[in-house]
């Protein structure tokens, strides 16, 4: 009776191990930007790809910089963020196997509706970050090195402009919380498009630039290398990319929007929504 009792709890302990080993390989490890966190992105397209392939997706949303150094880490399996030079260096010092196009959203600036800066007057977004400095507008930075805060940095260099002083405020934290802080400081800040739709109805400030083409922010995903970590799920990462860039991923991203207004554009398959958009 014991030695039964014995088996039948060995029996047990073998398939909990069998279950937990089985569980652990269906979680999909990803960092990304806090833009696609807060804007409900991911909230809104994750159940889907859950649903169809099995694996759960662990979110760890932090800047592009942060994200890249978990990837490298071997910390994560897959990131999905948006700073393109970053991204291909990731990739060419062997911690990526392939950068794979996503979607693209724009950055703005938004700052106090009586626009000190006077913002609203510039025409090129090296005028309007050269106007922010001059006037010693209060600017506040992600200061974090995310992907905003990369690009923001190339924006000041752009308008030869070196960021410093008391106007100029590095909050260390999330788009969200950036956004907060500019509205309680009425400062300036630049945020991507999809954050600030998402919290513009929380937010005294208002867009004051958009448009130039130097705001251009897309998005890339990338497989953490295996040769490099064999123990990453590879095949999880690999399963996501395939669907957010298949035409039923791109569907989704193109059909998410906030008030009726789209806050990303899928570019992984352009001319699929060309043809969408001619019919």
């Amino acid at each position: 009776m014991l030695k039964k009792s014995f088996f039948i709890f060995a029996l047990l302990i073998n398939s909990l191990l069998i279950s937990t080993a089985f569980g652990e390989a269906k979680i999909l490890r990803m960092a990304t930007t806090t833009s696609t966190d807060n804007s409900g992105l991911l909230k809104y397209l994750l159940p889907s790809f859950e649903k169809q392939s099995g694996y759960q997706v662990q979110i760890i949303a932090v800047g592009t910089g942060k994200a890249l150094r978990m990837g490298r880490d071997g910390d994560v399996d897959v990131v999905l963020v948006h700073a393109p030079a970053a991204e291909q260096k990731f990739v060419d010092s062997g911690y990526g196997e392939k950068r794979y196009k996503v979607m693209y959203n724009d950055f703005v600036l938004v700052g106090p509706k009586n626009d000190p800066a006077k913002l609203k007057q510039t025409k090129t977004i090296a005028d309007a970050m050269s106007n922010i400095a001059t006037s010693q507008a209060l600017f506040v930075s992600r200061g974090d090195d995310s992907g905003t805060h990369k690009k923001e940095r190339n924006l000041w260099q752009t308008a030869d402009v070196k960021p410093e002083g008391k106007w100029y405020r590095e909050a260390g934290q999330g788009m969200g919380k950036v956004l907060q802080i500019a509205g309680e400081l009425n400062a300036y800040t630049m945020t991507d498009r999809g954050t600030w739709l998402a919290y513009k109805n929380k937010s005294p400030l208002v867009v004051q630039f958009q448009g130039d083409e130097n705001l251009f922010n897309p998005y890339g995903i990338i497989a953490v290398s295996p040769k490099r970590y064999p123990d990453t799920n590879y095949q999880g990462a690999m399963a996501l990319i395939k669907w957010i860039t298949s035409k039923p991923g791109q569907a989704m991203i193109h059909e998410f929007a906030i008030d009726g207004t789209q806050l990303f554009t899928p570019m992984a398959d352009s001319s699929y929504f060309n043809n969408m958009a001619g019919e």
